[in-house]
């Protein structure tokens, strides 16, 4: 009997809930760059806190741009995570490892950072994602490699 009040995952994770965990942190972050390219009020939580209230121009085109690479990050991991042989997989690995790169910069920026924001909340969640996409990276295809069946 379970003494939680919640159930308890059994077993390892597979590569699909930590594909799917991945692509829901990029689509947070997806959502909040839309929201500063719209021209929401959330200046400080961005950028370094340069900028209080609405992003200026220059910086809300930056977060548009920043929205799709994350959207793209998103579809990255869900199809480096699907099961069986991927199609393209070679390109996938790279993409996450790309991913890796990134966020461990994004980490290490973001704990630098003079904003509180960027610092207790941005930080931990690129943490959370670099450890995903590295567990993602370390999984094995069907067929025993890491990109899927043999050529």
């Amino acid at each position: 009997m379970n003494a939680f009040p919640f159930p308890v995952l059994r077993g390892a994770p597979t590569p699909q809930r930590t594909a799917a965990a991945a692509a829901a942190g990029f689509s947070v972050i997806a959502a909040f760059q839309a929201s500063l390219a719209l021209g929401a009020p959330f200046g400080e939580a961005a950028f370094g806190g340069s900028s209080s209230g609405k992003l200026p121009p220059g910086l809300r085109a930056a977060s548009a741009v920043s929205m799709v690479v994350w959207l793209l990050a998103a579809l990255t991991v869900l199809a480096r995570g699907r099961p069986g042989p991927v199609p393209a997989g070679r390109a996938l690995r790279w993409g996450v490892r790309g991913l890796i790169v990134l966020l461990a910069a994004g980490t290490l920026l973001n704990a630098a950072s003079s904003s509180p924001w960027e610092r207790f909340f941005w930080a931990p969640l690129a943490l959370v994602l670099l450890l995903l996409c590295l567990r993602l990276d370390r999984h094995r295809g069907a067929h025993g490699n890491a990109d899927g069946p043999a050529a």
